[in-house]
């Protein structure tokens, strides 16, 4: 059986998260094959794998959002006939989109992704918008807001999309439509499975960027709305790490009897002998896994920590994971530490997280966004009590879903809010019962809920549900 897996932004070139998830369920898969189409900004991080590929992966298909538009000398004239410009006003529109004629347009690979944007059909459609929908802005910005807006989509379109017997997209945005495009072109079914809610994602990210303003904002943020809502209804199944995900792909007008739920898990065995404290080490150690990127607000982490140690001076904070991903970011970090003098923090880099696990007395994540980290998930099976911020699936992990009643792993805390980031540290620190009620409550989760034989075996079973069906 071959699956088609497409994965945007991540995997293979980024570590952890996403990436180690789609690594988890490739190497648990050995008897089935696998093509990655994987997508990036651009070929910069081409090659630049960071995981080596199991065997069942055939090969490693990359798309670039932003490439150029390269056609053969004699490529087919891009003048649009009544039904294809009836299907791209549709899409521009947003109205009804003929989503099959759209993939079929755009599968024959000579088409000039500049000539259809610079074409007289494309400015015919973008001006009838304009009239009809957008009169109050200034029409050349709105033309060229448009022509960018679909840039990268038609650029998408283009790839080539090989038969597979079913299509695994691992968000949606770009890579589901990739996936939609396998099954329209071949009729065969795909899956979605979402560890974010991709397009709330984009939509906070628009609101605060300052490269767009106004109605331009409402043209992105719909965009987005657009193409997840092609996968959604596009998709045999679509799937979610948790309720309130799910909750929320229901409100984006998901179709309820598509969705369901299936945690991450981690090997909960291989956190069993995990080397622990040394006897002679007298600090209270924190451990933060994470990438040293915005997203993971570490700069609040500093921060909490440096007024938690006010009150509690022993205390460690060992912050696992690449700091080469957003080097600007990093400086700033270590300039926050220097401006600050806050002692005894170490940026390990990148490291074997079961080496430093069993030393730290709690773990600590303060990201802007997740899903359902693995780090978190990790230090459960650990037996280690967690902070963190209220965001994803993180409170489920910590406080336990609708099924159950352990109690609780560790401490949520608001986002960004330092004070009660600090506190909820401090109270860890000075309560060693209390450390290790909730690090066994969290073992104890984990083996129930959160296993990988459990998650790998359900996706196994899925693959075969739909193996030769059309």
């Amino acid at each position: 059986m071959k699956i088609a897996m497409f994965v945007e932004g991540c995997y293979p070139y980024v570590v952890g998260g996403v990436s180690s998830w789609v690594q988890m369920l490739l190497e648990a898969s050995r008897d089935l094959d696998f093509s990655i189409y994987s997508l990036l900004p651009d070929r910069e991080q081409s090659g630049q794998f960071k995981y080596k590929m199991p065997p069942n992966v055939l090969e490693i298909r990359e798309a670039y959002l932003n490439d150029d538009d390269v056609v053969s000398f004699f490529r087919k004239k891009t003048k649009m006939n009544h039904k294809e410009k009836d299907c791209f006003r549709r899409l521009l529109f947003g109205e009804s989109i003929d989503w099959q004629g759209i993939f079929q347009y755009f599968d024959n690979q000579d088409i000039s992704v500049n000539d259809i944007l610079m074409g007289e059909d494309f400015f015919g459609i973008v001006q009838d918008l304009y009239i009809e929908k957008y009169p109050q802005c200034v029409f050349t910005d709105f033309l060229w807001s448009v022509r960018s807006l679909y840039l990268p989509l038609f650029t998408i379109l283009k790839v080539p999309v090989a038969e597979a017997d079913c299509y695994h997209a691992v968000s949606t945005g770009y890579a589901g439509i990739l996936a939609c495009k396998g099954h329209y072109l071949y009729n065969k079914p795909v899956i979605l499975t979402e560890h974010g809610i991709y397009t709330r994602e984009r939509e906070e990210e628009i609101i605060k960027v300052d490269w767009t303003q106004g109605i331009f904002k409402d043209l992105w943020i719909n965009y987005f709305y657009m193409l997840s809502d092609c996968i959604y209804h596009c998709a045999s199944q679509v799937i979610s790490l948790f309720q309130s995900s799910r909750k929320i792909q229901l409100e984006l007008g998901c179709p309820p009897d598509k969705t369901r739920v299936i945690s991450n898990g981690v090997y909960a065995e291989q956190f069993e002998d995990i080397p622990g404290k040394e006897e002679d080490d007298s600090y209270i150690n924190i451990g933060a896994v994470l990438r040293v990127v915005p997203i993971k607000d570490v700069k609040t982490l500093i921060n909490a920590f440096a007024l938690a140690q006010a009150k509690v001076p022993n205390l460690k904070l060992y912050i696992m994971g690449p700091t080469d991903e957003n080097p600007e970011y990093y400086e700033e970090c270590q300039e926050f530490i220097r401006n600050f003098q806050v002692d005894h923090i170490v940026f390990t880099g990148r490291v074997n997280v079961k080496e430093y696990l069993g030393k730290m007395d709690m773990t600590i994540l303060t990201s802007i966004s997740e899903g359902q980290p693995l780090s978190i998930l990790e230090a459960m099976a650990a037996s280690k009590p967690c902070i963190a911020t209220d965001v994803g699936g993180c409170k489920e992990l910590l406080y336990g879903g609708d099924k159950d009643r352990l109690g609780k792993s560790g401490i949520i805390v608001p986002v960004m809010n330092i004070d009660k980031i600090a506190k909820a540290i401090i109270t860890l620190a000075e309560d060693e019962t209390l450390r290790a009620e909730m690090g066994y409550t969290g073992k104890l989760r984990v083996k129930a809920f959160y296993q990988n034989e459990m998650v790998t075996k359900t996706y196994r079973e899925l693959y075969e549900q739909y193996k030769d069906r059309r």
